[in-house]
């Protein structure tokens, strides 16, 4: 069932993004009355449709195979490689016939309407969830082997990332790498430790598992309703640090004491106020208490509608820019960030098990920008390939052969072949580890 509810997320999600996208193409070419011949949602592989009408000049359709979909305008060089109609005379409204300036806005209005999208996602987010994160400014870590061996230790504090101060938690191990930070000052003890970071591990840190975990003390929040210990005498704010003896400091070190006592009574210390308390509880056959903790730190931000349209329009900005950041690191091969890169498989691992809608439009914002930035890269087959063509015209004055373009056209879809390799063996890769 989860398979199912993640597949049916990324199946809608790159559908609607896709949909959005072309549908930047075919309003711009409507709107300077350049005939479009095809606008479909997924492939029609071989002719084959769900679903076609016709309108206006163009067949809308939904094809069969589920892994995109296209905008076909008339006249013009892409994906299909359709070149039969290049052999005749270009007519009036045709792409190739149109001022460079209207060909422009035709390629680019895809990207546009995935930035558009992403700011008025964010807004409603903004507006109706506001903006959660765990803040920095007391959070202490909890570290990975990889964080350990690069000189970490739980219980840090982390200060400063060179001179930059960062305030959500959950970005730390992000801002190191983007950052190409050097120097991390962090509060050990009552100490200011520096821990200096050494780069010939960065592809380690990119392709790793969270390297800092949020160190969560064991807090009672409340008891689990239908868990093994609906009667105890826990109550909220008692700290729990020991379990039939054995101490621990943070709920992550509770969790292998409590699956070598899975299913057994047993007497757990804490601390209320002043006092210490032996209290029995019953741990459960997975290694649970049945108990809901306090996570220190998060802070919520609810906005009004005009504090939300600045809001979202400042997360789109920062989202746009990191993402910039991670694509600088992709194309730098000793960063080892080309190891990152994932299919839709990766993509499905991202959407929750349950639906939810903040998680869902939050996903889909980051990935219209994600579909947009990269759709702006200068490769021949993506729009940023034709974009740079038409940029090059306008600045000499001279339009590259369709010979030359349809090559071109070869080569980047070639390069985009390579780059879907990469992404599926990176993704079975994973699911092997």
């Amino acid at each position: 069932m989860v398979t199912l509810i993640k597949t049916l997320q990324v199946i809608l999600a790159l559908s609607l993004l896709i949909f959005i996208h072309e549908l930047g193409h075919f309003m711009w070419a409507k709107i300077f009355r350049i005939k479009v011949e095809k606008f479909y949602l997924f492939f029609d592989i071989g002719g084959k449709a769900i679903f076609r009408f016709r309108k206006g000049g163009t067949e809308f359709g939904i094809g069969w195979l589920p892994l995109g979909g296209y905008c076909k305008i008339a006249g013009m060089i892409d994906e299909s490689l359709d070149t039969e109609a290049l052999k005749n005379a270009p007519g009036d409204d045709e792409f190739r016939s149109r001022p460079a300036f209207q060909r422009f806005m035709v390629m680019v209005g895809g990207v546009l309407n995935n930035f558009i999208f992403a700011v008025f996602a964010y807004i409603a987010i903004m507006g109706i969830w506001g903006q959660s994160y765990i803040s920095n400014r007391d959070a202490q870590i909890y570290v990975s082997d990889l964080a350990y061996g690069m000189g970490f230790r739980t219980g840090d504090r982390i200060l400063s990332l060179d001179d930059y101060q960062p305030e959500n938690f959950g970005m730390i191990q992000a801002d190191i790498a983007r950052r190409d930070v050097r120097k991390v000052s962090v509060l050990r003890g009552g100490d200011t430790v520096n821990v200096y970071i050494d780069h010939s591990r960065i592809s380690e840190l990119l392709n790793s598992e969270p390297m800092f975990d949020l160190a969560v003390p064991f807090v009672i929040d409340s008891l689990q309703a239908g868990g093994p210990n609906p009667g105890a005498e826990l109550a909220h704010g008692d700290r729990i640090t020991a379990f039939n003896g054995i101490r621990f400091e943070y709920l992550q070190d509770s969790r292998p004491i409590l699956d070598s006592l899975r299913g057994r009574q047993i007497i757990a210390t804490a601390v209320r106020g002043a006092d210490m308390l032996d209290i029995p509880v019953q741990v459960d056959s997975s290694g649970r208490i049945g108990v809901s903790i306090v996570i220190p730190g998060i802070e919520t931000r609810k906005y009004k509608l005009a504090e939300a349209i600045p809001a979202g329009l400042r997360l789109t900005r920062d989202t746009v820019s990191g993402y910039l950041k991670d694509l600088k690191l992709l194309f730098t091969p000793s960063s080892g960030a080309y190891k990152s890169v994932g299919s839709f498989i990766a993509i499905g691992q991202v959407f929750p098990s349950a639906w939810d809608w903040y998680q869902f439009v939050y996903i889909l914002a980051l990935l219209s920008i994600m579909l947009g930035v990269m759709n702006l890269i200068p490769i021949p087959g993506l729009d940023g390939g034709h974009i740079l063509f038409i940029i090059y015209e306008m600045i000499s004055g001279r339009k590259p052969s369709e010979r030359f373009l349809y090559v071109a056209q070869l080569i980047g879809m070639a390069l985009l072949v390579a780059l879907m390799l990469l992404a599926f063996g990176n993704d079975i890769g994973r699911l092997i580890h």
